[in-house]
């Protein structure tokens, strides 16, 4: 059937962790009508670089050619499948990781890319769960912390590794030279805009959240140098950028752009923006105490709040970070899907997702005799601690795969929940719970967290909830609708309430989170410290 010719469409793309998808939406109404995958070429770096150069541990890098091939291929597929006019088309989106930092040029050309520069570790992307800047981290916060720096409360009193900050100082003392040869410092949401528009403006998101920017001002030189006398010029030389507000237009698409997209020139490119934070729009939650959980390789729980406030362990509170008028708190979990995905991979490796669930799903809770810690990925919320690692209590000789793979499924929903009942604590009441990203798929992991968290679940009505918030943002930026709620009234969707706590499972999960609480706070705050230990053990042997 045609096409009515007086409809107009957007284009989301959300930039994750292995690849970039596109999707064509309807600005009337929010259909998705078309979409596209492309993997990136070179995955994830964490062993090498592509020239063999070896990797230092807990590095994770990843090159920039393979985000535009994701502009390139999967944007014009994705208008393909939809069958539309890419004359109809009047505004593009976009969404990324965070923090993921690109080092580049005045002109944004990325380091890596230059002659000579391609067996520079320091040179490449530094993706989101590069966590090697953690000894980086701890000296910015002990400091920060001694200084009595006023911004420290809106992260929760703590600054993760995987952080501008971090990063960029582990860069200057790791690689002097190549710091020095680096112009700007800057975040992927806002490189790829830059490569479409032409334009570099930082977005307010990642700038609040990832840049330490509370109250229109960064750390100040005094603080960073006493990090590191040549860090004291940080923000001015190699990070401060015009703000660009969320649903805002950052530009317009270039010719070179246009080419790679086959969309018309000239239309609409949103302000950058992050994953988890667009989603929110998509899944109609823009709302205080309505928290959204983007559920995948790590999950992030985004809520927006009426007024400010100190959460422990969150990642920051950032005036406008998710939408305008409103304070947008962050938290997140550094490992959740990549915790299922490691155990199978090479624990066990003979079974399947599909397989483990159905095995763990005919158990009761609490059958299977086992306490997990999530931190195989560190964690980041409230302890924010990327030295830390997993731990299962109760094996035995009985216990079987599905044992620890439900085990496992059970200690990511009790981080949930350590969240949420720390956030409550707060004053910053969590009254709806909603879930998106690649793990909603999953009914067992969803009951369990309805259970564990005594909650109701909603679930966002998208399977590609960051694009389609991306799309959004698009239709705002091209004036479409007034601003980002209107349009996430008309094209969001989600559904309430879907899955509902069950009381006697709850009660058993009661209990088993109490033992939790025990062995996060004896591993996590500092009682035991064989996590950072073994580390150190660790680093010390592969260094020889």
């Amino acid at each position: 059937m045609p096409v009515a010719p007086s409809e107009t469409y957007v284009i989301g793309v959300d930039f994750g962790t292995l690849s970039g998808r596109a999707v064509v939406v309807r600005v009337s109404d929010g259909t998705e009508l078309g979409s596209a995958v492309h993997e990136y070429p070179h995955a994830v770096l964490t062993e090498a670089l592509p020239d063999g150069t070896p990797l230092g541990h807990d590095w994770a890098l990843q090159v920039p050619g393979d985000y535009v091939e994701v502009l390139q291929q999967a944007v014009p597929a994705a208008v393909r499948a939809a069958g539309i006019d890419p004359a109809q088309v009047v505004g593009i989106g976009t969404d990324f990781t965070a923090c993921t930092m690109v080092p580049t040029l005045a002109d944004g050309t990325p380091l890596s890319e230059l002659e000579g520069l391609a067996d520079r570790p320091h040179a490449y992307i530094k993706l989101w769960k590069h966590h090697a800047a953690q000894p980086h981290a701890d000296r910015i916060n002990q400091l920060a912390a001694k200084r009595g720096e006023p911004w420290l409360p809106r992260y929760g009193g703590l600054i993760s590794s995987e952080w501008e900050f971090a990063k960029a100082l582990q860069l200057l003392e790791e690689d002097p030279e190549l710091y020095a040869r680096m112009d700007r410092w800057v975040e992927a949401a806002d490189w790829i805009i830059w490569q479409l528009t032409g334009s570099y403006v930082r977005n307010a998101c990642t700038a609040g959240y990832k840049g330490i920017r509370q109250d229109g001002h960064y750390p100040s030189p005094e603080f960073l140098s006493e990090l590191n006398p040549d860090f004291a010029s940080f923000v001015a030389d190699k990070l401060d950028q015009p703000i660009g507000q969320l649903g805002a237009a950052a530009g317009t698409l270039s010719a070179e752009a246009a080419a790679w997209t086959g969309l018309p020139e000239g239309i609409a490119v949103a302000v950058g923006n992050v994953d988890a934070h667009v989603t929110s729009a998509a899944a109609q939650a823009l709302e205080p105490g309505q928290m959204v959980a983007i559920m995948g390789t790590s999950t992030c729980h985004v809520m927006n709040g009426a007024e400010v406030a100190e959460v422990p362990g969150m990642c920051g509170v950032v005036h406008g970070g998710i939408v305008e008028g409103l304070y947008g708190y962050e938290a997140g979990q550094s490992g959740v899907g990549d915790i299922f995905a490691h155990y199978l991979r090479y624990l066990a490796p003979e079974f399947t997702h599909e397989h483990l669930t159905e095995l763990a799903a005919r158990q009761q809770p609490g059958e299977h005799g086992l306490i997990a810690l999530d931190w195989h990925s560190g964690n980041r919320s409230v302890l924010v601690d990327h030295e830390l690692s997993g731990l299962l209590v109760g094996e035995t000789l009985a216990t079987r795969p599905e044992d620890v793979y439900r085990a496992l499924i059970e200690a990511t929903a009790f981080g949930t929940r350590t969240i949420v009942e720390t956030f409550n604590a707060a004053g910053v009441p969590v009254r709806e719970f909603v879930a998106a990203g690649g793990l909603v798929k999953n009914p067992l992991l969803m009951q369990i967290y309805a259970d564990v968290l005594r909650m109701p679940l909603s679930v966002i009505g998208s399977d590609q909830g960051p694009a389609l918030g991306s799309a959004i943002h698009a239709a705002a930026a091209a004036g479409a609708y007034p601003d980002v709620r209107a349009a996430a009234a008309a094209m969001g969707r989600k559904q309430t309430a879907v899955y509902q706590p069950d009381p006697a499972a709850a009660e058993v999960y009661d209990e088993l989170f109490a033992e939790y609480t025990k062995l996060h706070d004896y591993f996590g705050r500092g009682a035991n410290k064989v996590m950072r230990n073994l580390r150190a053990v660790q680093r010390r042997v592969a260094a020889r």
